[in-house]
């Protein structure tokens, strides 16, 4: 099995930083693309930021120059650098994965838990 474990969520004030990390772990052979998502109490999860295969990335309008996705592949690791935080980035933010297993012709899907990101204005 593959899992994906979040961390570095936290409180912050408005106009801090944090940067959020997502190891992948288990019998994988490469990781495709992988993605930000967060939810807010009361909302619907949004994309907050994507990677595809070829790094090529987008972000959501309302973090756009504030956030950066970013991997390290030898780690099986996938960033978020969130930067200027404004009260309304808290949420519970995930990371996802698609991810190709030893001995499967096809990449799945796996989520994270989460990491709460609270902002204080």
């Amino acid at each position: 099995q593959v899992q994906l474990v979040e961390s570095g969520g936290g409180l912050v004030q408005a106009g801090g930083s944090l940067r959020l990390s997502c190891a992948a772990s288990g019998r994988i052979f490469g990781i495709n693309a992988v993605g930000w998502h967060r939810q807010a109490p009361g909302k619907q999860r949004e994309l907050v930021a994507h990677m595809a295969s070829d790094d090529s990335t987008n972000y959501a309008d309302s973090v756009k120059g504030r956030f950066t996705i970013s991997r390290d592949n030898a780690k099986n690791t996938v960033y978020l650098q969130m930067n200027s935080l404004k009260p309304e980035d808290t949420a519970v933010y995930y990371c996802n994965a698609d991810v190709l297993r030893w001995g499967r012709l096809r990449p799945d899907e796996y989520w994270g838990q989460g990491t709460q990101v609270t902002v204080s204005s």
